[in-house]
């Protein structure tokens, strides 16, 4: 799937939360998991605005891109930026169970590394905050 090609060559995604109207994105690094329920996973510092704005509203849009290629032209508006790119809604939750977590955590590694198996400072699992973004709906863009 084209979709789930380009989110692995994507180095981190931004997630666009609402809090009250205002619109706030953060970037992340994340991991993913596709299968009957497509999922991205973050871990964070467990306080912060960000925590804050998802406790009331966590109703997410995220957006990712990869491949950024400038094509120059002789004039200015003949310079274009070539891009793929995904973009997506959903909930995001925050994960309390340990076997969960350490699911969100080895995603994230994994997209990362080359490596599939992990060991965990349990101190380090119980004080991470990882994060759940359950997919509803998501689009790619190739330019």
């Amino acid at each position: 799937d084209e979709i789930e090609a380009i989110i692995s060559q994507c180095d981190v995604c931004r997630i666009a939360l609402v809090d009250d109207n205002v619109p706030y994105i953060v970037t992340m690094n994340f991991g993913y998991s596709f299968g009957e329920e497509s999922k991205l996973f973050f871990h964070c510092a467990g306080e912060g605005r960000k925590i804050d704005i998802i406790r009331k509203n966590n109703f997410v849009c995220f957006e990712m891109d990869t491949d950024h290629d400038l094509k120059r032209g002789d004039k200015a508006c003949d310079f274009s930026m070539k891009y793929r790119s995904v973009v997506g809604w959903g909930n995001i939750y925050f994960i309390t169970d340990e076997e969960e977590k350490k699911e969100g955590l080895n995603s994230i590694m994994q997209h990362y590394t080359d490596q599939t198996a992990f060991t965990y400072n349990q101190n380090v699992i119980n004080k991470t905050t990882v994060l759940k973004l359950i997919i509803r709906t998501m689009t790619g863009k190739r330019i």
